[in-house]
């Protein structure tokens, strides 16, 4: 199956994102209000859970917690029922979880096996929204103030002769599974700066001002691992709010086998054969982390032949 064909952790999310409704500040205060309104609770970047997984206030607790909030931004419709998710990292860790009636703080990716994809993915989406308001509190143009709107999906300068609007930031990278020019069928992989001695996993970086996402593919592979690559072909892309990436995935094929790698971003890299990648699984190391897209690449080129 085409990774495009899957869904990857933290997509498709199952909320109706309503945006003709952020722009009804009105509407926004009387779905705040409503008793089957459900909010969300995160503490720095982390979901507040329980035994049950992520907590899902609705009624007094819910109308606590917002007031306790340094932001609460819509995110959508469930059926007739508004979702929330509200910030309250201005308290401490203990103070949050008992807020809120949980039991303790968890990043949303130690939780993501065991949540439905589309609850993983509307728990990234709070936790991305609300990082940006944490870090976007003032105008980069004047350094004046800014103030949330918009359901919490814009914030607007205060400086009187600015005014500007700022918007969610989101930052695209490219990720790429590089196949050898001839047979027999191997990919390239690699190990990077900080990683243990035999982890390997696909080529990735950051698109740049100016360039497609294919210049990008062409670029980093020459830069990182002194690899020419022809043959870019999307195979997927994937939402990675940690904090606003997004993940655009590749095939491309190597021009030769020749490889040199930078020395700072990658240690090391080395080209393998599906059959030496299914040793690995088979020793019980995993083929990149099975929440990321990388994990979907190497699968299906694994599966694909011998």
């Amino acid at each position: 199956m085409d990774t495009a064909e899957r869904v990857l952790a933290y997509g498709g999310g199952w909320l109706d994102r309503a945006g003709p409704l952020r722009t009804d500040p009105a509407r926004m205060s009387a779905l705040l209000t409503e008793s089957t309104t459900v909010v969300l609770p995160m503490w720095r970047d982390r979901c507040l859970v329980d035994g049950d997984g992520p907590v899902r206030l609705t009624a007094e607790r819910a109308s606590l917690v917002r007031s306790a909030a340094g932001e609460t931004v819509f995110l959508g419709l469930d059926g007739d029922v508004a979702v929330f998710a509200a910030d309250l990292s201005g308290l401490p860790e203990r103070a949050a979880v008992e807020m809120a009636g949980a039991t303790r703080s968890v990043d949303v990716r130690a939780l993501v096996g065991r949540l439905e994809p589309g609850d993983a993915a509307v728990q990234a989406y709070g936790r991305g929204l609300l990082h940006w308001h944490r870090q976007q509190r003032y105008c980069g143009t004047c350094g004046a103030a800014a103030v949330a709107g918009g359901g919490g999906h814009l914030r607007t300068c205060t400086g009187g002769e600015c005014g500007r609007i700022l918007f969610p930031r989101i930052e695209p990278a490219i990720i790429v599974l590089i196949e050898a020019p001839g047979p027999p069928g191997r990919c390239l992989l690699a190990r990077h700066a900080g990683a243990s001695e035999d982890a390997y996993s696909t080529l990735a970086g950051f698109v740049e001002v100016g360039e497609s996402l294919e210049d990008a593919v062409r670029r980093e592979m020459a830069e990182e691992a002194g690899v020419t690559v022809t043959d870019v072909t999307y195979q997927g892309s994937q939402a990675w709010p940690f904090p606003a990436g997004l993940m655009v995935g590749f095939r491309a094929t190597a021009t030769s086998e020749e490889v040199r790698v930078d020395g700072e971003e990658l240690l090391e890299a080395r080209w393998f054969t599906r059959a030496e990648l299914r040793e690995r699984v088979a020793s019980g190391r995993s083929l990149g982390r099975v929440d990321a897209i990388d994990h979907q690449l190497l699968s299906t080129w694994v599966a694909a032949g011998d």
